[in-house]
């Protein structure tokens, strides 16, 4: 089984994707189109144009994982391509984008002292 650990980054693709792709499609995905080794251990992320689906590939030392969910209702909140074909998230981010949260809306809220946490 696979987990995020405190070294696994986040990638998020932020090109649309065909969702019939399966594990050795997105494999090529990550290695050709994002330039990132597949069985690094870290999480890739994949929409459709629509936004409305959600694959997710994972190398967890011994083989590959692919996750996928689809909405039922809504899109999720995908980050606007910003001329870079993948972008960094963090864990917190995830959890939101897979619940359904906007992550352009979405701001950390201060702690006690009054400064926002650290990134």
């Amino acid at each position: 089984m696979f987990g995020l650990g405190p070294a696994t980054k986040i990638y998020i693709c932020l090109d649309a994707v065909d969702m019939r792709k399966g594990f050795d499609g997105l494999y090529g995905l990550v290695r050709d189109h994002l330039g990132q080794d597949p069985q690094s251990g870290h999480l890739f992320l994949f929409t459709n144009r629509s936004h409305t689906r959600l694959k997710a590939l994972a190398w967890d030392g011994s083989g590959l994982w692919v996750c996928a969910k689809r909405l039922e209702r809504g899109r999720f909140g995908w980050p606007a391509g910003n001329g870079t074909r993948s972008v960094l998230m963090r864990p917190e981010e995830l959890a939101m984008l897979i619940n359904g949260m906007d992550l352009a809306q979405a701001r950390p809220r201060k702690n006690w002292l009054g400064r926002t946490p650290a990134a």
